[in-house]
């Protein structure tokens, strides 16, 4: 049997007008105005397309956190 995962990984990046997010493991993407609203919105897809699925078929553990990772444009000075 395969360990289940803990974490939930997802990325986000900027886009043309907005920032995008996406989970590739679970399919699950959507976007904000704000890093924050981004995030915000992150957990609740992430949270209504779990409701009610059996974490274990997605290979995950109960209770799974989101593990952000934010590609950032380079800062020249």
């Amino acid at each position: 049997m395969a360990q289940l995962q803990h974490t939930i990984k997802a990325f986000i990046r900027k886009g043309d007008e907005l920032y995008v997010a996406e989970c590739k493991e679970i399919n699950v993407v959507t976007q904000g105005r704000t890093v924050d609203e981004t995030i915000s919105n992150l957990q609740e897809a992430v949270a209504l397309h779990l409701d009610g699925e059996d974490l274990e078929e997605f290979g995950l553990a109960p209770n799974p956190t989101l593990l952000i990772t934010m590609e950032l444009e380079p800062a020249y000075v």
